[in-house]
């Protein structure tokens, strides 16, 4: 009942989910050291999405962190760029692809901290991982998509 749904979708958006992502390339900021990072990185790789890493010391990570404008309260182990966005974290690249179909006016997307169902982080339980929006001036984490 779905892939009818699914297939209309992606015909949409200009073919396949791969297709779509590859579209757009994505630069992962991280340490050399961080294994999740590396699954993270693979799972974008998986999903069709070109990536390009980068590999700092963390003092470094965590200055590109400030530069790119990343609220600590969003902070986990790897920052990427995609898009003109930033995304913050073991988000799941379904959201990234929503991310940059949907353009809204946001800074980016984040899964702070290391949530363990996150991808790159252990086995994920769909419906159970809380992806945010990262807003200029924002207080308090609103939640984007729930994956």
């Amino acid at each position: 009942m779905l892939r009818p749904l699914v297939a209309a979708t992606l015909i949409a958006l200009g073919g396949s989910s791969a297709a779509f992502a590859a579209a757009t390339p994505v630069t992962v900021y991280k340490t050399a050291t961080c294994g999740c990072c590396g699954e993270w990185v693979k799972h974008m790789r998986d999903a069709g999405f070109a990536v390009k890493t980068i590999d700092l010391e963390y003092p470094q990570l965590e200055a590109k962190r400030r530069q790119l404008g990343v609220p600590d309260a969003h902070a986990s182990c790897h920052t990427a760029t995609v898009g003109g966005y930033l995304v913050e974290g073991h988000v799941p690249a379904a959201s990234v692809r929503k991310l940059l179909a949907e353009k809204p006016a946001i800074v980016g997307l984040s899964v702070p901290g290391m949530e363990a169902n996150s991808p790159g982080m252990g086995e994920h339980k769909p419906g159970t991982l809380r992806v945010y929006r990262i807003e200029r001036g924002q207080t308090q984490p609103k939640t984007y998509a729930l994956e």
